[in-house]
């Protein structure tokens, strides 16, 4: 199906709303928040505050982690009315690591349209000041809250030779930062905190040293770490999933097969046997 975004036919905005400096929202963004229908928000709360600085009055809807299944139908009503609808998480832009994925996948299925107006997201920025890519890079978000699911989501990220961006909160920033020294290393790592507003930080240094150095720190954290650059640790995975890392850094399947035929120096026959059980 090929989406025709500005044919005129009823769409859901996707608005993504400033994670800090409330002059970070864009004029496009704005006037669609004052055009639409309906605002579908995280928490009609903090986007009220929003709406208000800006004299923006517009219907709003909660639509969070826990009720966004239950305003499917909601959506839908709109959108056969002819209505436009926007969706704004609390801050940043919904869908990454926010609420806002279930509206965007049944407005498709049911074949309206879905604009994301570019805008905030945490993401960039600190990765950006981190000084430790520029060029590909993994996404991750927020790891598992529990210890034993966090570190093996890391053992699975750990031959990854892109940085990789993490979220997570305050209150496990210790433990996550060491799982990290764990199971990736003594990497280089920057953490990113309150992006955007007045007491927006950048501490970066070694995983063991900041560590050792950091105080308890508060506020919204993105925490960009060092792509893995010992091209020798490979030997610990097995072939399939040595295959399966480099195609969920965006290879194919058969570019990550040959990939790994020439770090093991091994022909790339057996490895494609070996990866499709062919005997």
């Amino acid at each position: 199906m090929i989406q025709k975004s500005y044919d005129g036919s009823p769409t859901l905005y996707i608005v993504p709303t400033p994670i800090g400096n409330l002059e970070d929202i864009t004029i496009r963004a704005l006037n669609i928040l004052k055009e639409v229908d309906v605002i579908f928000a995280e928490d009609t709360r903090t986007t009220k505050q929003l709406l208000n600085y800006f004299d923006i009055n517009n219907k709003l809807i909660s639509s969070h982690l826990y009720n966004e299944n239950q305003n499917e139908e909601k959506e839908l009503n709109y959108l056969k009315d002819g209505k436009n609808i926007a969706v704004v998480s609390d801050r940043g832009t919904p869908v990454i690591s926010d609420p806002g994925y279930i509206l965007v996948r049944n407005a498709i299925e049911h074949g309206y349209n879905v604009v994301c107006l570019p805008g905030p997201t945490a993401v960039i920025p600190a990765l950006v000041m981190s000084g430790l890519s520029g060029g590909p890079f993994t996404f991750y978000g927020f790891l598992n809250s529990k210890e034993s699911k966090r570190k093996n989501e890391l053992e699975t990220l750990k031959m990854s030779s892109y940085p990789i961006v993490f979220y997570e909160a305050p209150h496990r920033l210790i433990k996550t930062l060491n799982n990290i020294y764990e199971t990736l290393g003594n990497r280089n790592i920057a953490i990113v905190r309150e992006i955007s507003k007045k007491y927006e930080e950048v501490i970066r240094g070694t995983v063991e040293h900041i560590l050792k150095n950091m105080e308890n720190l508060k506020g919204e954290i993105v925490i960009v770490v060092e792509g893995n650059h010992d091209k020798q640790t490979f030997d610990n995975l097995s072939i399939k999933d040595h295959v399966n890392l480099y195609i969920e850094d965006g290879l194919t399947t058969n570019e990550a097969i040959k990939k790994v035929a020439k770090e093991r120096g091994i022909p790339k026959s057996e490895i494609y046997n070996e990866y499709h059980h062919i005997n």
